[in-house]
């Protein structure tokens, strides 16, 4: 056991010298693949007790493959905040018939979309990816935000694109029609690429705070939390608030800690001046 962690440390500091140095990209993904071996050597399960085996299927493998992708690549950082959704939540409901109207439903990630679209407008380096082969910065000038859908096949992430362009009635609509193909298993690789940013809620599983892993190639993902009644002090006395927990995940390479909380921090005070996106739409 030793020695194959000492052969596991002596690859990766290899591997870290030949992507410095640029070796070619054939050697780099032989170490690679020489730490995935040491990592997974073949153990037999079955000496402890009974076991049951299943194959992997496609959505699960790739979600693998891509999640271990973002996890080397990224230097995580997660930063958390609370944000009052009393008056949102008042809006919703006043506008939720409208949304149901045109086939939608107004759900507080629906109306995350338009304020998130918003947000990356005012902090475009959110909006990013990096460009590490010719060492550039490449900032979109487009607002495609994935949302998670959780289903029986796995973790799938749709793309509503454009969301700076639609109204929240537009965007509930749209988020209900992908979240039915993302359970059906009929959404098309087109309806699940070229986003710039990710949204994920683990509200309605009961969970709080949580740090989501960045999907690559982008910089952050926002996590949205279950909302729960909190006594908060305002105005000399404590009233009863709706409060949403919000965990901001992203690049350290690229976000600086700073910009993180500042982002995360406009997003709390939007959502709390919920006047401002029903101007929006």
């Amino acid at each position: 056991m030793q020695l194959e962690q000492q052969q596991r440390q002596h690859l990766q500091q290899l591997l870290q010298l030949g992507e410095e140095e640029n070796l070619f990209r054939t050697e780099v993904n032989s170490l690679k693949a020489e730490l995935d071996r040491l990592g997974t050597e073949k153990a037999d399960f079955a000496r402890q007790g009974p076991v049951s085996r299943e194959r992997i299927n496609n959505i699960r493998r790739t979600t693998s493959q891509h999640m271990s992708l973002s996890w080397q690549t990224i230097p995580h950082v997660t930063v958390f905040d609370k944000a009052d959704i009393t008056e949102l939540e008042e809006l919703r409901q006043r506008f939720k018939g409208k949304a149901e109207a045109a086939g939608g439903k107004l759900t507080i990630t629906a109306m995350m979309l338009k304020l998130v679209a918003s947000a990356l407008r005012a902090f475009p380096k959110l909006n990013a990816s990096l460009d590490t082969q010719n060492n550039q910065v490449v900032t979109k000038h487009y607002y495609h935000v994935g949302v998670a859908a959780d289903t029986d096949r796995g973790l799938v992430v749709p793309v509503v694109r454009d969301v700076d362009r639609k109204n929240m009635i537009q965007l509930a609509a749209e988020l209900v029609s992908l979240a039915r193909k993302a359970r059906d298993g009929k959404l098309t690789p087109d309806e699940m690429q070229g986003g710039t940013f990710t949204i994920t809620n683990l509200g309605g599983l009961g969970i709080g705070f949580f740090t989501p892993i960045v999907n690559f190639p982008q910089v952050a993902i926002l996590g949205l939390g279950r909302a729960v009644m909190e006594p908060v002090w305002l105005e000399d006395e404590f009233q009863p608030r709706l409060m949403l927990p919000l965990s901001l995940s992203f690049d350290h390479r690229l976000v600086d800690g700073a910009d993180g909380a500042r982002f995360l921090r406009w997003i709390v005070d939007a959502i709390e001046q919920p006047l401002l996106i029903a101007l929006e739409g």
